[in-house]
């Protein structure tokens, strides 16, 4: 099955406590890699950002963690980069191992709010002693995600270009839709593989120029977090650009994306297995690539997602499955 997991260099886990109901999904590299990042929206979350930007002095990065919780989700990088840090990950500095661990959050608080530190360390134990997890939908940090009309979710993709692998890791809460607003057919369509996300075909008369959002959205309850990972060799400032390009994926998928009311924040990431992209047109093709699999992460996470008793909204499968 399609999935981040896909790419060489990578591992996945996912936690989360479903009575609050709440989660964290981690990234982990199995070893240090180069990573850069993109904030689109309005009203991010985020934590070790700056240090991604092109030009700054820091090593490699260990992890990247998506959580919900708000602002108490930050947290879960927390619970990730103390449990790296007794494993031996990270850099040394006067006897202390540091490992470098991004994150971004989502809003996603119904209930009681959950230990996000304990479920980080639960996300990373998931990835590196479970077996491999490639669920998507109603898991992790997408378990209580919501989007304009339809259940969010957590969702996964990923394609060759050349001779690297792309995948795509992304937590749907958007403020705005994935579907035309007068059926089930996905804007993310025209990039679908293998009838991923239902093989639905719009007819001509479908509406997906009619703006729809979440009704009595509050300004910090939305956000779409999400990851690009490669095996092909980049630079920091490759990075960084890949970064800015994948947004693409987003705007495909979701009308109206990157507003005021989101807080559209993407990391892309290169575990360096692969040769580097030639110069011009393999940083194209890989753009375009890390884009179309970013689109069908998102379709595929909202698609999956299951029935839960706090939900605002009904599950895809529930209204078209």
């Amino acid at each position: 099955m399609s999935h981040i997991l896909d790419v060489p260099g990578v591992r996945f886990g996912h936690a989360a406590d479903p009575d609050a109901p709440s989660g964290v999904s981690t990234l982990v590299l199995e070893e240090p890699g180069v990573a850069g990042v993109a904030v689109h929206g309005g009203a991010p979350g985020t934590r070790e950002t700056d240090a991604l930007a092109p030009g700054r002095l820091g090593p490699g990065v260990d992890a990247i963690c998506l959580s919900g919780g708000s602002a108490f989700g930050l947290a879960s990088a927390d619970g990730v980069q103390l449990a790296l840090a007794e494993r031996g990950r990270g850099y040394e500095v006067r006897g202390h191992r540091v490992p470098i661990v991004p994150g971004a959050i989502v809003f996603d608080l119904a209930g009681p709010r959950p230990d996000y530190r304990a479920l980080g360390a639960a996300s990373l134990a998931a990835a590196l002693d479970g077996p491999p997890d490639r669920r998507l939908g109603t898991v992790g940090a997408g378990t209580n995600a919501m989007t304009a009309g339809l259940k969010g979710g957590f969702g996964s993709a990923s394609a060759r270009c050349g001779a690297a692998t792309v995948g795509a890791a992304v937590v749907v809460n958007a403020v705005g839709s994935v579907t035309a607003a007068d059926g089930p057919w996905f804007r993310a369509a025209p990039f679908e593989v293998d009838g991923e996300f239902g093989g639905l075909h719009a007819p001509p008369s479908a509406d997906f120029a009619t703006i729809r959002t979440k009704s009595g959205t509050l300004p910090r309850e939305n956000t779409v977090i999400a990851i690009v990972a490669t095996d092909a060799t980049l630079t920091n400032a490759e990075a960084n650009r890949l970064a800015i390009a994948a947004h693409d994926g987003l705007a495909l998928a979701i009308y109206p994306s990157h507003t005021l009311l989101d807080g559209d924040t993407l990391f892309a990431v290169s575990t360096g297995k692969a040769a580097a992209p030639e110069r011009p047109l393999g940083h194209v093709a890989l753009a375009a690539t890390a884009a179309a699999v970013l689109a069908r992460a998102v379709a595929r996470g909202v698609y999956s997602a299951t029935p839960g008793a706090s939900d605002r909204f009904p599950t895809w499968q529930s209204l078209y499955g």
